[in-house]
């Protein structure tokens, strides 16, 4: 065992301070990034468990969202299907309006007619469609075919269970939405929006609410292939076939396009820089200043090892590895606390999801390395007072 990861372990309580600096560096950049990525895949959920190999989008999309237009002429339909590979092409259909629960008669007996009963609510949301059918395209890897027949029933509708409250709603019920009576026939799970409710219905049932999109454009289209594991060679093919008209993406580089485009919105990327900063400049300093409170008491030792010998060069070494080290438990203990608030934020807030991507997380631990690595630069001055004739005093 080296002398820093000794130091550090028998004198844990000195860098204490450091650690958990660190610690709630990183929990703050975890945050706001898992909570934006959670938010981004809140909107893409039904698509990301689709049965879709490929998504066709209109040629300057760069994402699902925010990223240009992702319509194409309904007539490309035809094109992609064409393709010996493909077996299903589908577009993707949705809408959005006001959503009322009807609320029930109180158990206290008749209210006041004048009155909106306490448990009536209101909410803005938002609709999406698949093809009831078992085995489509469109349909969630995760549906049952009880739950694709419930919603082949007319005017039935799909409802996060994290979403039942917001909307006062249960299994069964009935709502208004957009001035038409909707039943509650199935309840997810896995689907949490913070943003805003979803509802899920099939393309007959968006027909007879009078909004489903029938124009000359649709929305980007899903595609499912014979053979999954050849989507890379299959999109190149669609988009020779396509000749600039559209883009196809495989699922994983949608994906990637998606989560890119959420840090390129103006707000989120403001966010996220003070994060940075806030956290680095906090991390930097008071793990600064604990490192160099540790070694002023240790200064004794230190010209102890230099009386015996030990250049200043090693004992720069061995403060570096002191702070190498306190940055990895920083890193550890900075983990841990995501995860208790990521349970908490569960429990607490089911609808509100974080994502932490590996790529983030090794981002994250690489920021607070540095930031313990720059910690310990700042603090090897304090070892010009490590003199062994000091000893003599």
């Amino acid at each position: 065992m080296s002398l820093a990861l000794a130091t550090l372990i028998y004198e844990w309580r000195r860098y204490m301070a450091a650690v958990i600096a660190l610690a709630c560096s990183g929990l703050l950049v975890l945050f706001f990034i898992g909570m934006f990525i959670g938010i981004g895949k809140g909107f893409t959920a039904q698509i990301d468990r689709a049965r879709a190999d490929i998504m066709v989008l209109g040629p300057g999309a760069t994402a699902l969202f925010n990223g240009g237009p992702s319509g194409l002429p309904r007539r490309l339909m035809p094109l992609v299907l064409s393709h010996p590979e493909v077996t299903q092409v589908a577009p993707l259909d949705g809408s959005g309006g006001r959503f009322q629960n009807i609320a029930q008669p109180s158990k206290d007996g008749p209210t006041d007619p004048t009155k909106a009963p306490k448990n009536n609510k209101m909410e803005f949301v938002r609709l999406t469609v698949i093809d009831a059918v078992p085995g489509a395209v469109t349909v969630p890897t995760d549906y049952t075919d009880a739950m694709v027949e419930a919603l082949r029933q007319p005017y039935a509708v799909a409802v996060d269970e994290t979403a039942l409250k917001t909307l006062g709603v249960k299994l069964g019920d009935q709502a208004i939405y957009n001035g038409k009576t909707v039943t509650i026939g199935v309840v997810t799970t896995g689907y949490p929006n913070m943003m805003q409710p979803t509802l899920v219905v099939s393309r007959d049932t968006l027909s007879m609410l009078g909004e489903a999109d029938n124009g000359t454009r649709v929305g980007p289209l899903m595609v499912k292939l014979a053979d999954p594991s050849r989507a890379e060679i299959v999109a190149a093919q669609l988009n020779k076939m396509g000749e600039g008209k559209f883009k196809a993406w495989t699922r994983p580089q949608l994906a990637k396009a998606n989560q890119g485009s959420l840090f390129k919105e103006s707000f989120i990327a403001i966010i996220v820089i003070v994060a940075v900063i806030i956290s680095g400049f906090i991390g930097v300093v008071i793990t600064w200043q604990t490192l160099r409170g540790a070694i002023m008491a240790n200064i004794k030792e230190f010209a102890s090892l230099r009386a015996l010998g030990v250049s200043m060069g090693s004992l720069r070494i061995i403060v570096l590895e002191l702070s190498f080290w306190v940055g990895v438990v920083g890193i550890g203990l900075s983990l841990g606390f995501t995860a208790l608030v990521t349970l908490v934020v569960k429990v607490l807030a089911p609808s509100m999801v974080l994502a932490f991507p590996l790529s983030i997380v090794l981002t994250v631990a690489t920021f607070l390395l540095i930031i313990a690595m720059l910690a310990g630069l700042l603090s090897l001055g304090v070892l010009k007072n490590s003199q062994p004739a000091d000893l003599l005093r």
